[in-house]
């Protein structure tokens, strides 16, 4: 498989899958109340999974022939369609939407575990410290200000913890969805092997969007009924950019690039989601979180230039040893 070097790539290539979901969760806030959670992860899926095999069949791209193919297609479409969409419309239902966003956006560290035992993806002191900086970045995003405030006055945190409460919360199924993202970026690049990465995408949410539209059917009721023409609007916006786009360039780039490198521009999701959530929906960012986007975004810049940053380092020691005067 010819690998992608992701340096080379259009800067607006790579950020626009995040800017895509970070817009497609702002135009979902005001439809969320409206319509039922697997309805609304079917309605993200399926559709988009259909524009993605009309634009693979366009461009000529080649559809999975074998039994292995489609063994593949199928594993990645429970991890990243049934069980990613599903965990994480439910998961919205029952968490807020800081502390929700903080653990889905905090995939990119499981990626990174992953890749470093499956691939040998090296990942290195500046590395580990920008994802380190990158998870602190999307926690001063999305976890209430006062928490920080007490912590760092000295004072109790005041967090309810109960592991019966914990399993039946939304924080769980946020960190379940986290981690089937987490494994579907993986699988992706095994699917590869055996599919074209276009094709397996628009396949793979056709597939999972489908037991999501069935449990829906089964569990749910007034799925559409209570969704005028702003919602369905927002849905379509969150079905064409949000899934049937963004899917199709992060998994084609996933596909044959660094996944550490890539899967770390998430930290950007929350960033997007705030700054268009302010420049529309009137939300203000406090000065916590503002300090949060520069973590993020230097967090994106240590991990993306960490093979750069060693040397670097190394020759300004090495310079300054060279300045200090030897004893004899």
């Amino acid at each position: 498989m010819e690998n992608l070097d992701l340096k080379k790539s259009s800067p607006l290539l790579l950020i626009s899958p995040f800017f895509l979901w970070g817009t497609a969760m702002v135009a979902m806030k005001g439809v969320i109340p409206h319509t039922t959670p697997l309805f609304m992860a079917g309605i993200r899926l399926v559709p988009a999974g259909m524009l993605v095999l009309m634009v693979a069949w366009f461009l000529g791209r080649p559809q999975p022939k074998t039994l292995r193919a489609w063994l593949w297609i199928a594993l990645f479409a429970l991890m990243d369609g049934t069980l990613f969409q599903g965990f994480l419309a439910l998961g919205l239902n029952r968490t807020g939407a800081g502390l929700g966003s903080v653990i889905i956006d905090s995939q990119p560290l499981a990626v990174a575990l992953m890749s470093s035992w499956l691939f040998k993806e090296v990942i290195g002191v500046w590395g580990w410290l920008g994802l380190g900086l990158g998870i602190g970045g999307i926690s001063l995003i999305g976890l209430p200000d006062q928490w920080f405030y007490d912590f760092f006055g000295q004072k109790a945190v005041n967090i309810d913890f109960s592991w019966q409460e914990l399993l039946n919360s939304g924080e769980m199924l946020m960190l379940l969805a986290s981690l089937s993202m987490a494994v579907g970026t993986v699988l992706i690049r095994f699917v590869c092997r055996h599919a074209d990465p276009v094709s397996a995408t628009g396949w793979h949410m056709i597939l999972g969007g489908l037991p999501l539209f069935l449990a829906s059917g089964f569990t749910e009721s007034h799925q559409w009924q209570n969704v005028d023409l702003n919602g369905w609007l927002a849905l379509s916006y969150a079905t064409i950019f949000g899934s049937a786009i963004a899917y199709g360039i992060f998994f084609y780039l996933a596909a044959k690039g660094n996944l550490t490198s890539l899967s770390s521009l998430t930290f950007l999701t929350p960033v997007f989601a705030l700054t268009f959530g302010n420049l529309f929906l009137g939300e203000m960012l406090s000065v916590l979180q503002w300090a949060g986007v520069s973590l993020t975004l230097v967090s994106i810049y240590l991990i993306n230039q960490r093979e750069k940053i060693s040397p670097q380092v190394r020759a300004i020691f090495a310079n300054l040893s060279s300045l200090i005067p030897k004893s004899n």
